[in-house]
């Protein structure tokens, strides 16, 4: 018998297994909410800690110590020892004057008269210490000075000092005053053995030792030449930049002697 009504069947959709990457979408979206919140509340602690830091910066403390007070660079200048080259009795001496010297350089030509003049006129009161210092464009200075520490291996202290102050008495200065050709007919004049002489020199046996001494003498705030460190046997140390006149340093003498 026929109804008046059709009845219609739809098969029931079956459920779905769930999709595993819509799940891991779905949990990387969770964690990077929370991963985000996380980041805001360190960045507002850390914008909090750094306002703190700055208003107690700007704040006076009270009951603060203050700083101790540095030391001047010259301070750090190396003490003497029995390897410097040493004019006087650096044992008896009230006053040690360290000269950082260029034997190219015409100012230090100028200075060396008024050190050997101190050097006379307070007998036995001062010694003088002499450090070198070439200068970088001073082309023969640093192969000089080399050269003068050979002289001082091969001949002692005095020869030492024979050495540089026949380099000064003859350079013309400037970088290349006294020829590198001459070290050798110098050193021979002096009575020194040329070929030990020769073989020092060339081998560069001292060329760090007088980089070594140069950097030193940086560290300690030189940088230039002449510069000559003050050492009292008591009190503090002074400086003389350049190459002034023997009135000038006689006055710094004799404030310090007194």
């Amino acid at each position: 018998m026929n109804s008046p009504y059709i009845v219609t069947y739809q098969e029931e959709e079956k459920p779905k297994k769930p999709d595993v990457q819509y799940i891991f979408l779905a949990m990387l979206m969770i964690f990077s909410v929370y991963l985000y919140t996380k980041i805001q509340a360190l960045e507002r602690k850390t914008a909090s800690v750094l306002a703190a830091k700055v208003a107690l910066a700007t704040t006076t403390p009270q009951n603060t110590i203050s700083p101790t007070p540095t030391s001047q660079p010259y301070d750090l200048i190396p003490e003497v020892t029995d390897k410097d080259h040493v004019r006087g009795n650096i044992n008896n001496a009230k006053v040690v004057l360290i000269e950082y010297s260029d034997l190219e350089c015409p100012f230090c030509k100028k200075f060396d008269p008024v050190m050997k003049q101190v050097l006379k006129e307070y007998d036995g009161k001062v010694a003088w210490v002499y450090r070198h210092y070439p200068l970088p464009f001073h082309e023969n200075a640093q192969k000089e000075a080399e050269a003068s520490e050979c002289a001082a291996d091969l001949g002692g202290n005095i020869t030492f000092w024979n050495y540089i102050d026949a380099i000064i008495d003859r350079t013309t200065s400037n970088g290349k005053g006294f020829a590198l050709e001459k070290l050798v007919p110098l050193a021979e004049e002096l009575g020194l053995d040329g070929n030990r002489f020769k073989t020092c020199l060339d081998r560069g046996t001292y060329e760090q030792k007088i980089k070594q001494e140069k950097d030193d003498a940086s560290l300690g705030g030189i940088s230039g030449t002449p510069t000559t460190i003050i050492i009292p046997v008591s009190g503090k140390r002074d400086i003389i930049s350049g190459a002034i006149s023997y009135e000038q340093i006689k006055q710094q003498l004799d404030q310090i002697l007194e």
